[in-house]
């Protein structure tokens, strides 16, 4: 288990702490279908949506390590599907 935020940074699919916690606590990232926080829990396969502007990104979580190195951040994620939103 480890807190959404800090997967976010440590997978690099956000840079900073901080801003990972600033998208989930607008509502912009579900956890298997679900809104959650910045504190949420997840696990190794959970499946997050993230929304970056007119991007949805879809992944699934496929490890959760405290630290990795920057190019085997990739390793810890498998991306799911990746779609632009239409704004109407």
């Amino acid at each position: 288990m480890m807190r959404l935020d800090k997967f976010l940074k440590i997978s690099r699919l956000i840079k900073r702490r901080t801003l990972a916690k600033e998208v989930a606590d607008q509502g912009r990232i579900l956890v298997n279908g679900n809104p959650a926080k910045a504190s949420s829990k997840i696990s190794a396969g959970d499946e997050l949506a993230i929304r970056f502007g007119q991007k949805l990104l879809t992944v699934k979580v496929n490890d959760l390590r405290e630290t990795v190195k920057k190019d085997e951040a990739s390793m810890l994620y498998t991306i799911i599907k990746e779609e632009s939103i239409q704004q109407n």
